[in-house]
């Protein structure tokens, strides 16, 4: 028969260093730079480029998995699939994301951890013990988050099935869309609420970018960047994201589109045209949709966009910036006439 009070112990740190780390941390910065055959310095260097902090020299913090990694890596190398020299930007590649996947799944542990603390008295385990709530969540975590990887690599393979190591320069749309006034409508919020709005926002733009065929690049607090290689395909996401976001209790949203050259790379986008959107963003109003002159002459071939050119503009980095105002064509009003789409 249990004691009516009888709850699991507290995990110490090191049977947490087991459950999340797959072992003990057994293993010092010298030896674990022996163990792998990495020369010290290109530790370092790739340790940092995976955001983590210095470890003293005598402290015994690395375990068999970070020995077997760099093994991997190694082995990613020597095989040819990761070039020579390029190690710390495909160690900030990958660990950027899962950094800030980590961060909120830290919430799930937690409340994993706190169902060993206070579970039945039955269930409860002897010290030694794995917490088996949070042993359970992390083994549903990797098979979930395996299968989605698995799904975003065949979609990205499907986009670009020749895409270089070193990256690939395409002909894209790129996206900006933020939030007007982001931080004066946040500054009265509580934690609660701003955290309520940013999943709102988040949600709502993965929702739009997937539905019209482009892909979320990255999102940053009051802003998100996405890419579709399809012109019309980003108008209408362009177009669609004020429209669904919009409502009274939220900060008005605001887009800007630019069509040309981009180099992918490691997940990111680089170019003048990556610049080009985020300054029409600036000069957008709240609610509409501006684009560059290359776009703006791409969708004057789609009889359901209204192309206006708007007053010349001098932003940072563009002396003469040209927007133009998108907006669809209403059932009335038919297409543009093909004078105007010629101008």
């Amino acid at each position: 028969m249990h004691d009516e009070g009888r709850t699991r112990p507290t995990p110490t740190d090191a049977e947490l260093g087991r459950l999340l780390l797959g072992g003990p941390r057994r293993y010092t910065r010298t030896q674990v730079t022996e163990l792998s055959g990495m020369p010290p310095d290109a530790f370092r260097r790739l340790w940092h480029a995976l955001g983590f902090s210095e470890a003293a020299e005598d402290d015994a913090v690395f375990t068999d998995g970070d020995v077997a990694a760099l093994h991997a890596l190694a082995d990613l190398v020597h095989a040819g699939f990761v070039a020579p020299g390029t190690e710390a930007s495909f160690a900030r590649a990958l660990a950027q994301p899962l950094a800030r996947l980590a961060d909120w799944q830290t919430t799930l542990l937690t409340s994993a951890l706190a169902r060993d603390r206070d579970g039945e008295p039955d269930r409860a385990g002897s010290p030694g013990d794995l917490p088996p709530a949070a042993d359970a969540l992390l083994s549903l975590l990797r098979v979930v988050q395996d299968q989605v990887w698995r799904r975003h690599l065949a979609a990205a393979v499907e986009r670009a099935p020749a895409a270089p190591a070193g990256g690939e320069e395409r002909e894209l749309a790129v996206g900006f869309a933020d939030l007007v006034g982001y931080t004066t409508r946040t500054r009265g919020m509580s934690g609660a609420e701003l955290a309520v709005m940013v999943e709102d926002f988040e949600a709502t733009a993965a929702e739009v970018v997937a539905r019209g065929g482009g892909r979320v690049v990255k999102t940053v607090g009051d802003g998100v960047l996405f890419t579709a290689a399809d012109p019309a395909a980003a108008a209408e996401i362009g177009l669609s994201l004020p429209e669904r976001w919009g409502a009274v209790d939220r900060p008005p949203l605001r887009v800007g589109l630019a069509h040309g050259r981009v180099l992918t790379r490691l997940g990111d986008v680089y170019s003048s045209v990556v610049n080009l959107a985020s300054r029409l963003t600036t000069v957008a109003r709240a609610g509409s949709v501006l684009v560059d002159r290359e776009l703006a002459a791409r969708l004057r071939q789609h009889p359901d966009y209204r192309i206006e050119p708007l007053q010349r503009r001098s932003v940072r980095g563009f002396d003469d910036l040209q927007p133009w105002l998108v907006s669809r064509c209403s059932a009335t009003e038919g297409p543009p006439d093909p004078a105007e789409r010629s101008s």
